[in-house]
């Protein structure tokens, strides 16, 4: 699995803008083959902050979205950008879930 982040600082003016732009492109990536999730999301305690985080099957899946016209908007709101974006690509090998939590309590 390909965890995708992307962290936008935007301006005031700009944001509102760059939200629809992003929210569009969520709505369509989802039903893309591979994607796992796709979220926008804003930043409680600093409004100029909107995260984008998608989850792909693979890294084939990954490329295909990467090169689609829908990614062409994530492309753009990274140009609304009062800061370099910051853009990460991670591969996880393993996801666990609660049953981390249980068992790191019930050691006594």
């Amino acid at each position: 699995m390909i965890h995708s982040t992307i962290r936008l600082i935007v301006s005031p003016e700009k944001r509102e803008e760059a939200l629809a732009i992003l929210l569009l492109m969520a709505k369509r990536g989802r039903v893309e083959p591979g994607c796992i999730s796709c979220r926008i999301y804003r930043d409680a305690l600093e409004e100029r902050i909107i995260m984008i985080e998608e989850e792909w099957k693979n890294e084939e899946d990954l490329k295909r979205h990467l090169r689609s016209d829908e990614y062409r908007n994530v492309l753009i709101a990274m140009e609304m950008a009062v800061e370099l974006p910051e853009v990460k690509f991670e591969t996880i090998l393993r996801t666990n879930g609660i049953e981390t939590i249980e068992t790191a309590r019930s050691v006594a």
